[in-house]
């Protein structure tokens, strides 16, 4: 079982690594150690101009360690787009483990992987935007949560 997990994230790492080339924005923002409170909103700030015009595909990264108690997860992102502030909100709701109790993710005993697609998103030439997530649990506070992250892909 080890060897089928540890293969699985080496072929998905090659296979992510070879389409890298209209990746136009990917990057993680931790979340605090002792626990994600539902007011902490993780910001994705630094997403540069659009160069180009165009359709763009967006997906969510998230990262979990065993600590996490849910077998899902609610988020809410927020995108705001520059300069017209346009805001469009969006709530997923991230399955983790399956009937079975097995993750979902890629990953092994401390950390599993996740990624879901989000709505594609259209922008203009010049445009910015900003990307906040946060999450809606009931628990105010939610431990295992390691990493968000963001990314967009130019789609042809």
């Amino acid at each position: 079982m080890k060897i089928k997990s540890v293969f699985i994230a080496v072929m998905t790492a090659l296979i992510l690594s070879s389409c890298t080339e209209n990746r136009v924005y990917d990057r993680y923002q931790h979340t605090p150690v002792v626990g994600w409170e539902r007011n902490d909103t993780l910001k994705f700030d630094d997403i540069v101009r659009f160069k180009d015009a165009g359709c763009y595909t967006a997906n969510l990264g998230l990262r979990i360690n065993g600590y996490y108690p849910f077998t899902g997860l609610t988020l809410i992102i927020d995108k705001l787009t520059l300069p017209s502030h346009a805001v469009e909100s969006d709530t997923i709701n991230c399955k983790l483990i399956d009937q079975s109790g097995n993750s979902k993710g890629i990953g092994g005993i401390s950390y599993y992987q996740y990624n879901f697609n989000l709505k594609d998103i259209t922008v203009m030439k010049g445009d910015s935007i900003i990307v906040s997530v946060r999450h809606n649990m009931k628990r105010e506070i939610l431990p295992g949560i390691s990493d968000i992250g963001y990314m967009l892909i130019k789609k042809d």
